[in-house]
């Protein structure tokens, strides 16, 4: 394990703390990201005191984020998240939503939430359905938010258009196919001897014939 160094919160981070709350995280954390960040000092004598000196100012906010968390439970609960996506005939989407999808549709309703807060099933929601995902709020607080993902519609015409444009596709494989198999039946296997030059055709054993009566005539 990296070494561990004691902190005090400057404000609320997801999984590590609340403002004013002292906390051990690992040093690289630490130095490389809360200290850079504001978001939290090092332990020491004279920051303790500081802290001490803030407590009842801290307590008096963590009242009044208690209250703003109730309040967005309740409305966030009465929000219904629609999306229509493609999808096959079985249900399944052609792509997912994720909390980044979810993230940005609260914010165009005037939710600003970070979607690390929302936590999705499996991460992806896969399949048209009916969905509750659970928002973090602060401390305990937790609101319960409809998805729903509805196939999206293909009209009449479209749907025979592709089926005409299948039907086609299949019609042309098929005349490529006897296409192909009578030109197969019609190329004759090479006659004995030397084949033909490109574009000549061989003569018959008939015109051969006929080609050397004269010379046997005048022999005679």
């Amino acid at each position: 394990m990296g070494k561990k160094v004691k902190i005090i919160m400057n404000q609320d981070v997801l999984n590590v703390g609340e403002e004013g709350d002292i906390r051990d995280v690992s040093a690289g954390y630490a130095r490389n990201y809360l200290f850079p960040k504001k978001m939290a000092v090092l332990y020491t004598d004279h920051t303790l005191t500081i802290l001490n000196q803030k407590k009842r100012k801290i307590e008096k906010r963590k009242e009044e984020k208690k209250v703003q968390a109730r309040d967005l439970k309740e409305r966030l609960e009465k929000e219904e998240i629609l999306f229509t996506l493609q999808a096959g005939e079985n249900g399944k989407l052609f792509g997912s939503i994720t909390n980044g999808h979810i993230a940005e549709e609260l914010q165009r309703r005037g939710f600003s939430l970070e979607r690390k807060k929302i936590d999705v099933p499996d991460h992806h929601l896969k399949m048209v359905g009916d969905y509750t995902v659970a928002v973090k709020l602060y401390g305990d607080e937790e609101a319960s938010l409809k998805v729903v993902i509805k196939a999206q519609e293909v009209k009449a015409e479209e749907q025979a258009e592709k089926k005409d444009r299948v039907g086609r596709g299949e019609r042309g494989k098929s005349r490529a196919k006897v296409q192909t198999e009578e030109e197969t039946a019609h190329v004759e296997p090479p006659s004995a001897g030397e084949p033909a030059a490109a574009g000549e055709t061989a003569p018959s054993t008939a015109e051969e014939e006929a080609a050397a009566a004269p010379e046997e005539s005048e022999s005679r």
